[in-house]
């Protein structure tokens, strides 16, 4: 007799067997168009018009940088269902047990950063009718989303797909009506943004592309479950669909309200417009994106979870269990409400920053860690090694990822274009911003010249034992695969 399915997620930074994979491919679509489909996402998209371009320059900026950010993003998600594991604790094997410990702690950051301003966002639009203080709304929301964190994956994907239809059709009417109703380039005519247009193009690009990066992430977190032998071009164009989609669209729309409206606000912006179409439809547009944005706090606090027990894994062994899991969460949640309260004002500003930031601590990751899946393991891994305190195959600091992180790092910097600091090389551009160049050529770059001579052949037998061991081992705690072998997938 087959076990009751458990309403609680019993898996967490351990290895999904392929007896418990499930889920469809096309799922990828709508739970990240969803994650994507959150009002921070337009605020980004109010940078271009603040800078002076004009409407069509800020759209073309936010459309190529979405999609040249989503691209990396949705290789990640490839590596899921190959790997069946959380996407940072991969990063083992490119830089050792402990050494992925250095892009895990600017993982954590992005994390927390997002859900902080998640949640003044779903804050300041469910506050637009219903009574209650700050506080008292950062920790209800903060609650509820620690709920949809602990009950986990399956539910997370649930919301995220139902919640994708009822934005598709409100925000469709609202585009609709925006275009109509507006009149673009008349409330920042006269800005100049402080540089040509050419830089404040290449300002937002990085911008978008820095934005959608940051979903890299946590992708396989949200993938590791599908069956084990998906196609790959299915897996990354379902997501490289819904998060370039959705991003393409409420940067967008968001660069259209800043064009238009003097004093644009996510907030404000919605409302007005919807409320010009119909009385009270912008309000109730306000609630539906506030709703949004309490599921991917929820699914950033499960990956903020999973990141962080694996950091602790790598110095001290913990086990998996859900105990674990809802004190992880839980913990999260503390900071998120701790920072949101000490937040300025002023957090638009904050945001714009926030997310160069990312773009600077995660470029170098992500080209080290898709080099290293595509181009030098190619999606052979033993698992079990990863897990091995002692460091197993992959060492407990791995020199090579270490190493070229640090370097792509290193020569990001004479490209950086902040308000607290300008690189040479940015001035000498006119003060755009293309540090991620350097970033993914000469981080990826290295790490693959670095691992020419790594010794593969040795490697396998380690893959093949690892395969061996997780395909052949019933589940833990799962009364039902003695009993049904048969569901074992070779």
């Amino acid at each position: 007799m087959a076990a009751a399915p458990r309403v609680i997620e019993q898996r967490s930074i351990d290895y999904v067997p392929v007896r418990e994979r499930h889920g469809k491919v096309w799922h990828q679509g709508p739970f990240w168009f969803t994650g994507n489909f959150v009002l921070t996402t337009m605020v980004t998209g109010f940078l271009g018009p603040e800078l002076g371009l004009s409407l069509g320059m800020s759209v073309l900026a936010v459309v190529l940088g979405a999609c040249f950010g989503t691209f990396f993003m949705a290789f990640h998600a490839n590596q899921g269902p190959r790997m069946g594991l959380p996407q940072m604790i991969q990063s083992r094997a490119q830089f050792g047990t402990r050494g992925a410990i250095v892009p895990f702690a600017a993982v954590v950051f992005v994390y927390v950063g997002f859900n902080v301003f998640n949640v003044v966002l779903a804050t300041e639009g469910l506050q637009t009718v219903l009574p209650g203080g700050t506080t008292l709304w950062y920790a209800l929301i903060i609650a509820l989303a620690i709920v949809l964190a602990v009950v986990g994956h399956d539910l997370l994907h649930l919301v995220q797909r139902w919640l994708t239809y009822v934005l598709i059709a409100v925000f469709g009417v609202l585009t609709i009506g925006a275009f109509v109703q507006l009149d673009p380039g008349t409330a920042h005519a006269a800005a100049s943004g402080g540089g040509s247009t050419w830089t404040s193009f290449l300002v937002v690009f990085s911008a978008a592309a820095g934005y959608q990066i940051s979903y890299a992430i946590y992708v396989s977190d949200y993938s590791r479950y599908l069956p084990k032998d998906v196609p790959a071009r299915k897996v990354i164009w379902w997501t490289y669909a819904g998060a370039a989609g959705s991003a393409v669209w409420l940067m967008s729309l968001g660069a259209l309200l800043s064009s238009a409206l003097p004093e644009p606000g996510a907030i404000t912006g919605i409302r007005q417009v919807g409320n010009d179409i119909l009385p009270g439809f912008g309000t109730f547009a306000v609630v539906v994106s506030s709703i949004a944005l309490i599921g991917i706090t929820a699914v950033n606090a499960y990956g903020a979870m999973l990141t962080t027990t694996s950091a602790v894994d790598a110095f001290r062994t913990v086990k998996p269990t859900v105990r674990l899991r809802v004190a992880g969460i839980a913990a999260v949640g503390v900071v998120i409400f701790t920072v949101a309260m000490l937040l300025p004002e002023n957090y638009l500003e904050s945001f714009n920053t926030f997310v160069l930031m990312m773009l600077y601590f995660l470029v170098p990751w992500t080209a080290v860690n898709l080099v290293d899946f595509y181009c030098v393991r190619r999606g052979h891994y033993a698992v079990t090694a990863i897990f091995d305190s002692n460091g197993g195959i992959y060492g407990r600091w791995s020199w090579r990822g270490i190493v070229s992180y640090a370097v792509g790092f290193l020569t990001m910097i004479p490209f950086f274009a902040t308000h607290a600091y300008e690189g040479p090389a940015a001035k000498a551009l006119g003060g755009a911003d293309l540090s991620f160049v350097p970033g993914l050529i000469i981080g990826g770059g290295l790490y693959y010249l670095l691992n020419r001579n790594l010794d593969l052949a040795a490697e396998q037998a380690a893959v093949e034992a690892s395969e061996r061991e997780l395909d052949g081992e019933p589940a833990e705690d799962d009364p039902a695969s003695a009993a049904a072998p048969e569901a074992v997938t070779p």
